[in-house]
């Protein structure tokens, strides 16, 4: 299983943006996809996921101003990012998880897109 991240890029403080994970592969069933980042010198931490089922978590630095969307039907997810701040500058890795058959499971990251938040 693929997993493609695109839509990062700079933005000044306050501004918006949206980024996309695109899976492809062998794909029998998605258990969720969701966004991590990690900034400079920082560990890898939670931005927000959703399972298949429609729940979502998020992490307390985002909660309120990030929205993670539905899984769509051709397994892709969005992050809709709103009032940037310098601090959610870092490197954005989505994450995929599921099935390729009823046995085989998958836990598949993309290579990350780069946001930065700055004046």
């Amino acid at each position: 299983v693929q997993v493609v991240e695109s839509g990062g890029g700079s933005v000044q403080p306050g501004g918006s943006l949206t980024l996309s994970c695109a899976t492809s592969g062998s794909i029998f069933n998605i258990i969720g996809m969701g966004w991590y980042r990690q900034a400079p010198g920082k560990q890898r931490e939670l931005v927000a996921i959703r399972n298949r089922g429609g729940g979502t978590d998020y992490g307390d630095s985002v909660l309120g101003r990030f929205t993670i969307s539905r899984l769509n039907a051709d397994n892709t997810v969005h992050l809709q990012m709103t009032n940037l701040k310098p601090e959610d500058t870092a490197v954005y890795y989505c994450n995929a998880r599921g099935y390729e058959s009823i046995r085989q499971t998958y836990d598949a990251w993309g290579q990350g897109t780069q946001v930065t938040v700055s004046s």
